[in-house]
């Protein structure tokens, strides 16, 4: 079975924009990056739905990407985000990842046009082909609309040798045993669905992809540490405190609501880009209450949060 090239907490920062301008904030991004790697995330992932990807320009993209890659400075592995509407697009954003020294890119389907297989399995194989980066395929059939199922990955990943890793979101827990057992181990699976992180560590996961360490980093290093290390009381009860605000930030969308959380905690990093909003008032309210009842980094335990 491979060692997973990734694992455990992979944090995605959003991406800030100035309230003046609307440009990127490259000075604040700068700062959330690094308080994300100084709280413990064992990577960072930039680029992802959590960041904007797809209401950035490609100038706006390499400014993000060059400028996270440059502050992580290769304390921890960078996943960078890829995708585009087209394979031109995502090769090229690939390829602008690679020269800045990410560890590796992440691939979701993003399409309009409903792909036939032939054409999903071509895009991922000219996508990995462009880099010698290893690839990791992103399945959120909410977002794109694509379902891609463990048969199908398993297929893809048989192919196209740098296809390593899949980020799984679907929330469906069973597949994460079944994509390492119908690639009989060759793929690590990463878990992208907040709500069902404990049960996806105890079902295999290699790590744990998500928006919330932006937030609550101690609490989610915590219940990774308590789940790899096998302590089922001590993650049972990590979760039962931090599942409602991982319910509540997938529910009114991530951009939104950590940008919220974020301006609550005094570390404001602008508005989401149109056509997003930014979070009523009244669910502002809520996850104010949310993050207060959280508090400080969870008590007792604290000693063994990180896992390396």
């Amino acid at each position: 079975m491979a060692t997973p090239l990734l694992r455990g907490i992979i944090s995605y920062p959003v991406t800030p924009f100035a309230s003046d301008t609307g440009d990127p904030d490259l000075a604040a991004l700068r700062r959330l990056v690094g308080e994300l790697v100084d709280a413990g995330s064992h990577a960072i992932a930039p680029l992802g739905s959590t960041g904007e990807s797809a209401y950035l320009s490609e100038s706006e993209w390499d400014a993000v990407c060059g400028t996270t890659l440059q502050t992580v400075a290769g304390r921890v592995p960078t996943l960078v985000g890829v995708s585009h509407w087209s394979t031109d697009g995502t090769v090229r954003r690939a390829r602008v990842a690679a020269r800045h020294g990410a560890t590796a890119i992440m691939v979701l389907p993003q399409v309009y046009w409903k792909l036939t297989g032939a054409e999903l399995e071509r895009h991922f194989a000219t996508v990995a082909a462009a880099t010698d980066l290893p690839m990791m395929l992103y399945n959120n059939p909410g977002t794109s609309g694509v379902d891609l199922l463990p048969e199908t990955v398993a297929g893809l990943a048989r192919k196209i040798p740098n296809l390593t890793m899949v980020k799984e979101s679907s929330g469906d827990v069973a597949r994460f045993r079944a994509l390492r057992d119908l690639s009989d181990g060759a793929l690590s699976v990463y878990n992208g669905s907040n709500p069902v992180a404990l049960a996806a560590f105890r079902s295999g996961a290699a790590g744990w992809c998500t928006a919330a360490p932006c937030l609550v980093p101690a609490w989610c290093t915590e219940l990774c540490s308590a789940a790899m290390r096998g302590d089922e009381e001590r993650a049972d009860a990590v979760l039962a405190e931090l599942l409602p605000l991982l319910r509540f930030i997938v529910g009114h969308g991530l951009p939104r609501t950590v940008k919220a959380g974020l301006e609550i905690q005094g570390r404001g990093v602008g508005r989401p880009r149109p056509p997003l909003l930014p979070l009523p008032d009244k669910e502002t309210e809520q996850l104010r209450e949310l993050l207060a009842r959280l508090g400080s980094p969870p008590p007792a335990d604290q000693g063994t949060a990180h896992t390396g």
